[in-house]
């Protein structure tokens, strides 16, 4: 039985689960898990709903009968972070993966990182990723991503996108997701990659990942704050965080000019 009370079927063996927060997303979340339910491993689906004001119930309906899918409801909200943080603490699988309620994935796009995962023993692999509109129409433009990537080059450049990330489920519950008023998924990569020293990615846009305005980042000034706080968390002094955000805003530029260029 779910925490809603919606019921759900039998637990089934897992690999990867596969963690949705959800909130005012009804209109896009169905999208959404019909991808992740057509991927060809052993998985579960646990979306958390973060006390979602629409008709997200309802749309869940169509999918409590499948035994990969748990659905939980927050009490109160808790943010994306906190509602993934959960997520993750319910996971059965050995591997985590992160998907937004308006994102969705390619087929195949999960057996291809466990794949480089376990070739290069690696504890996160992200992928590309194509821009499309809100309402889900193609725009032409392409994101890609380094086949490896270190800590340093991470700081000058947040290349992993949250909704293309598999992640080993232990070291997700060693870097839970913290600071919601900053760019709480590169902290966690940043403190992940100091740790374990590199990332690897599957350089092939296997995300679709929705471009909006909406979101707490959706301004370009409110992004640049959040961006510098970031470096801040990590530890840095004002000028190495200074440092590091020119950086990252030269970088940011040169992405999104080589995807309208392409």
């Amino acid at each position: 039985m779910a925490d809603n009370g919606i019921k759900t079927g039998e637990a089934v063996d897992v690999l990867v689960s596969v963690i949705m927060p959800a909130w005012n997303c009804a209109g896009t979340i169905r999208k959404a898990i019909d991808s992740v339910l057509a991927q060809d491993i052993p998985l579960e689906l646990i979306v958390v709903n973060d006390t979602s004001p629409d008709e997200l119930d309802a749309v869940m309906q169509r999918y409590v009968s499948d035994p990969r899918v748990r659905y939980v409801k927050n009490e109160h909200n808790l943010g994306a972070s906190g509602s993934r943080n959960r997520g993750v603490a319910l996971a059965k699988g050995m591997y985590v993966a992160f998907l937004d309620a308006d994102d969705w994935w390619e087929k195949g796009k999960l057996k291809k990182q466990l794949q480089l995962l376990e070739a290069t023993r690696a504890v996160l692999c992200s992928t590309g990723r194509e821009l499309l509109t809100s309402d889900g129409a193609q725009t032409g433009r392409v994101i890609g991503v380094p086949e490896e990537i270190t800590y340093r080059k991470l700081l000058h450049h947040n290349c992993i996108n949250c909704s293309s990330v598999v992640l080993r489920t232990d070291v997700a519950r060693e870097f839970p997701m913290e600071h919601e008023d900053s760019h709480e998924d590169y902290i966690l990569w940043l403190r992940i990659l100091k740790k374990y020293g590199r990332a690897v990615a599957v350089n092939e846009p296997l995300l679709k990942y929705r471009l909006s305005s909406k979101g707490k980042s959706g301004s370009k000034l409110q992004s640049a704050r959040m961006t510098y706080r970031v470096y801040r968390y990590v530890g840095m002094s004002r000028w190495q965080s200074l440092l590091c955000f020119c950086m990252y805003a030269v970088n940011g530029v040169w992405k999104y000019a080589r995807a309208y260029i392409k």
